[in-house]
């Protein structure tokens, strides 16, 4: 895989959206090498670390000409400090702060040639969700699932009409790993194809795509399924999990 070009971006402003979710705007003179309409796709933040650097991955939720948004979820441990080197930086960071970012890389988005969908994903899919939804055309209909850790962290998004939306409150990601597929179990499967688009922690992806491969055997060509994060472990951790993982399914 190519490495992302990299190259620097400023910090314009920052804001909560919710409690548990904090949007950091990004702009400056290299704007004009982000290519237009990436929305949905993912970025690579850059953090140094001794000689070398961390790369830690982010979906673009909002652009434009002048700007992009990034939203950060801020995990926080038992004594509420906040961990990781993106979500630290996006507490700490402050306007004219400058930060290197590789990419983008493409958006990921649902099939719209099925029947009906079916997106699923916790609060640190929701960006990309939030994506999905905006684009998917008004008589598409069925379900989107959206794990956040807080009543407070429901934000309104634009969806089409026959696309019911359900919140999950769980004010402790990434312990239980079937709180999603038992959403998915107690609303009405649909007639015709499905669409599936889920992203969520490790385990509880793991528990959503057998339920997707052996109970419903969708066709693998109608589904994106992928783990964002792994409780306990880094994301540089996580991706050697997450490519043992796809060797095994392979």
């Amino acid at each position: 895989m190519p490495t992302p070009r990299i190259r620097e971006f400023t910090v314009l402003k920052k804001n909560y959206v919710t409690p548990n979710m904090l949007r950091v705007t990004l702009g400056g003179h290299n704007m004009n090498t982000l290519p237009n309409d990436h929305e949905g796709g993912y970025v690579k933040l850059v953090f140094p670390q001794g000689e070398g650097r961390l790369m830690r991955t982010y979906t673009i939720r909002h652009q434009s000409e002048q700007e992009f948004d990034i939203d950060f979820v801020i995990h926080k441990s038992d004594e509420e400090q906040a961990t990781g080197p993106a979500c630290t930086w996006a507490l700490n960071c402050q306007t004219g702060d400058s930060i290197n970012i590789g990419g983008p890389g493409p958006k990921k988005l649902v099939s719209d040639d099925s029947d009906w969908v079916l997106v699923v994903g916790d609060m640190t899919a929701l960006p990309a969700i939030s994506i999905n939804l905006e684009n998917l055309p008004e008589s598409t209909k069925g379900y989107a699932i959206i794990e956040v850790m807080s009543d407070k962290d429901i934000q309104p998004l634009n969806k089409p009409n026959n696309v019911e939306l359900h919140w999950i409150i769980n004010a402790h990601p990434g312990h239980d790993s079937t709180l999603l597929l038992n959403k998915i179990k107690s609303l009405p499967w649909l007639d015709g194809s499905v669409a599936v688009w889920a992203a969520s922690e490790f385990s509880s992806m793991k528990t959503l795509r057998q339920f997707f491969k052996n109970e419903k055997e969708i066709d693998r060509k109608q589904m994106y399924i992928s783990s964002y994060w792994k409780s306990g472990i880094s994301e540089d951790e996580h991706k050697i999990v997450k490519s043992n993982d796809a060797d095994k399914e392979a």
